[in-house]
């Protein structure tokens, strides 16, 4: 009976944790994923411009990410930023891979192994210097920009988009850049 009951405990656990990851890798009620998407144009460099704040990027500014292929297909992250209460650069490496696709700009990314969580282009320009991003949730969200700024009319359209979906986009943190 013991042994009985631990396998189902056990059944039931791995149940939880594989409902848990994949609900990671959703994407927010009412967004859409940018289709057909082109990988290659997008890898390089972006600056943050807007961002939810959260404890991994609490109080940085100068926030940078860069996206390059690794050698097994999947997406180098390699996101940086200055730390300006603690007067300190902060480096986080991960890497991305595509929930389905890669036409489709869903994909789901890793800082700390097995662990995923939603990484979605929701809207981008024609030229790739400018995207909104959506996390798994509405407590995620970034404005990206292959430049430190980004014009009024790109903010203007990407904030409305965001609005629409039940962002609450008077919380963003405006990224400084140096």
């Amino acid at each position: 009976m013991n042994s009985k009951y631990n396998k189902i405990l056990i059944a039931l656990v791995i149940g939880a944790v594989a409902v848990n990851l994949i609900s990671c890798v959703s994407i927010p009620k009412g967004a859409k994923a940018v289709k057909p998407f082109k990988k290659d144009k997008y890898l390089g460099k972006w600056y943050e411009i807007a961002r939810m704040d959260f404890k991994f990027e609490k109080n940085l500014n100068n926030v940078t990410a860069t996206y390059s292929l690794n050698e097994d297909g999947s997406i180098k992250v390699d996101n940086k930023g200055y730390q300006y209460i603690k007067k300190e650069w902060k480096e986080s490496i991960g890497k991305a891979k595509f929930v389905k696709d890669e036409d489709e700009a869903r994909l789901k990314v890793s800082f700390f192994g097995p662990f995923y969580a939603g990484y979605n282009v929701i809207q981008i320009d024609p030229d790739y210097k400018y995207a909104l991003v959506a996390g798994n949730n509405l407590k995620y969200l970034w404005i990206l920009s292959r430049t430190k700024t980004i014009p009024d009319t790109i903010k203007s359209v990407y904030l409305d988009t965001a609005r629409k979906l039940g962002y609450e986009t008077g919380d963003l943190i405006w990224t400084k850049h140096d």
